[in-house]
């Protein structure tokens, strides 16, 4: 699949062409709270950080950048995430979606509040962020950054109290699709993170998620205070990933999606 860019009308646009069809109903723009429901190719796209806007035209997709973004970091992610939605066979903007019913607007109002007046301001003091991404079916996707990961039970907590309709409390990327995350060994390793692993390394700050399982190997991202730790690797290697082996024989690999020096990513490398 060969994708071509296009500069957009300001520093702040670029023009993607994979070279596909991708709207059959004109210019159609994405907000990130509707793109879970409406399209998964947006939904893939604002999982990139620095992503601010999608609009999805007839055969191609403008997007644009939050201002200290980066076009040539974000570039590879960008390829990744529109050839992994095409690979996936989805369509690109759910058919007969629907828009959020008034009771689930006033879920999310409530839930932005809470944010602005409780969390943020807690979670900044610490040096981390977390931002409202989306609400569907009892799940509340948040954009957490930095010591926001070691506060999510926190933030879980408080939210679900004063939001009793609301479930859980995910990372906003967990609104992807991927498919091993619902495969016995998935929801195995999922509640093996949840239950003894996360717990325990909370106290530092620490975050670790299970991205997704293809074949035999684990895909996992290391987060918060994980993130560009110089012992994340014996971490992973000595600790998680043989926790996760002994309790799953059939994943024989644990890779870490987490970019901690710039490198490349194992799991969003075109296959």
């Amino acid at each position: 699949m060969f994708i071509q860019t296009q500069a957009g009308n300001s520093e702040a646009e670029m023009e993607f062409f994979p070279g596909r069809e991708v709207s059959t109903s004109g210019d159609i723009p994405i907000s990130e709270e509707a793109s879970v429901e409406k399209s998964p190719l947006a939904s893939r796209l604002y999982a990139i950080s620095g992503i601010s806007a999608v609009t999805l035209k007839t055969e191609s997709i403008l997007l644009g950048k939050q201002e200290k973004a980066d076009w040539e970091l974000m570039r590879t992610e960008i390829f990744s995430a529109i050839m992994s939605h095409y690979q996936s066979g989805e369509a690109t903007v759910t058919d007969g979606a629907e828009k959020a019913g008034e009771f689930d607007t006033e879920i999310i109002e409530q839930t932005k509040d809470l944010l602005a007046t409780r969390i943020i301001p807690a979670v900044t003091q610490s040096g981390g962020d977390v931002e409202f991404h989306s609400y569907k079916n009892g799940n509340l996707y948040l954009k957490l950054q930095g010591s926001a990961f070691g506060m999510l039970t926190g933030i879980t907590n408080m939210l679900k109290h004063y939001v009793p309709e609301i479930k859980a409390v995910l990372d906003h990327r967990e609104a992807l699709p991927r498919p091993g995350l619902e495969t016995r060994e998935g929801l195995a390793i999922r509640d093996l993170l949840q239950e003894r692993i996360n717990p325990s390394i909370a106290a530092h700050g620490g975050h670790i998620t299970l991205v997704d399982i293809k074949e035999e190997t684990a895909f996992v991202r290391l987060e918060g205070g994980c993130q560009g730790c110089g012992m994340a690797d014996v971490t992973l290697k000595q600790g998680v990933a043989k926790e996760i082996m002994e309790l799953v024989p059939s994943i024989t690999e644990v890779l870490d999606v987490t970019d901690h020096a710039g490198g490349t990513n194992p799991y969003y490398q075109p296959s």
